[in-house]
């Protein structure tokens, strides 16, 4: 991954947006010596995250988007290895993700049994503190997660997705991905209200503004008791024949789905519709360094867009390869 790209960027390519799921923290074993996850530490794997994500940054254009999926994993109360039964065989399912390798996440620093690692906001911090701009956090909600035996705290149903960018003012499309309003939602009319430049006084509402402009009524208002309301013109604008669609929230409720042929981490293409939908053009070329299976570049192909993906088993190549067209670049 990380030497691809630097030859990406030593041959001028550039990406408009980066959508991607690295390896999470001490949960998976993809086979290839030196893979990104399994190193001691969890600072240890901030490091090589950072790297990769510098590296991403130098081949995105300015105004570009980088979306990062990111879960979490706690540390097991026993440092005892999980069972060949539980990691391998006809009768255990590839969607248990947590059962793909042999050694549990065992303490490291201040990690103690039985605590929540944190991976997703150790890694938006740390990309922040190397320069990307952080500017929205947004919850995976799976309607259909994995069943967990305990009995002490919730079980998971969720994941991260973060959104950065690599300057202040990037490109973003909401009109692509605005989501239906909910069944409440009403007219405004021409969504001025009156009432929001006018004070209300036991004896109705004053709209007059008086010698000194709208500031004296401000003052003698406030001097008499009177109560302005809450509303103001700006606000009235902002939601005016807000009828049908809104913008886009900030919790997605996407359920996941199994693909047969992919290994265990495939995201739901989608998750990542949307992301590509806002954070480029049909024609713009989106990056994903940690390919997998290629659901990116399959999604970015039906949407109309090109795609660079990096993967480093050769075996996951063979699945993108039988997933994807000719729109892309398989790395």
């Amino acid at each position: 991954c990380r030497d691809v790209l630097r030859q990406l960027a030593q041959g001028g390519a550039r990406v408009q947006t980066c959508v991607t799921s690295p390896p999470y923290w001490g949960l998976r074993d993809y086979g290839v010596a030196g893979q990104i996850g399994l190193e001691a530490t969890p600072e240890e794997w901030l490091d090589r995250m950072v790297e990769v994500f510098r590296l991403v940054r130098d081949v995105l254009v300015d105004d570009g988007t980088l979306w990062v999926n990111i879960g979490d994993a706690y540390c097991h109360g026993t440092g005892k290895d999980r069972k060949p039964t539980t990691t391998a065989g006809g009768r255990v399912p590839a969607s248990w993700s947590n059962r793909s390798q042999p050694q549990r996440i065992r303490p490291a620093g201040d990690i103690k049994p039985k605590d929540l690692i944190g991976q997703p906001w150790m890694l938006a911090f740390a990309l922040r503190a190397d320069g990307w701009y952080l500017r929205r956090d947004i919850i995976w909600h799976k309607p259909n997660p994995m069943p967990e035996t305990v009995s002490d705290r919730p079980t998971t149903a969720h994941e991260y997705l973060f959104l950065l960018s690599k300057r202040p003012r990037y490109y973003y499309d909401a009109d692509a991905i605005r989501e239906p309003v909910t069944g409440g939602a009403h007219a405004r009319g021409d969504g001025v209200n009156p009432k929001s430049r006018a004070w209300k006084t036991p004896d109705g509402w004053d709209t007059t503004k008086g010698e000194g402009g709208h500031g004296s009524v401000h003052r003698a208002g406030r001097e008499k008791g009177h109560v302005r309301p809450r509303q103001n013109e700006s606000f009235s604008g902002a939601v005016s024949g807000l009828v049908e669609d809104r913008n886009k929230r900030s919790v997605w409720t996407i359920a996941t789905k199994p693909y047969s042929e992919a290994h265990f981490a495939t995201y739901p293409p989608d998750l990542i519709e949307p992301c590509i939908l806002a954070g480029s053009r049909p024609g713009d070329i989106v990056l994903d360094p940690f390919f997998g299976s290629g659901t990116t570049g399959e999604v970015a192909e039906r949407l109309g867009r090109q795609w660079i993906g990096i993967e480093l088993n050769p075996e996951y190549g063979k699945l993108a390869a039988r997933r994807t067209a000719q729109t892309g670049m398989l790395l």
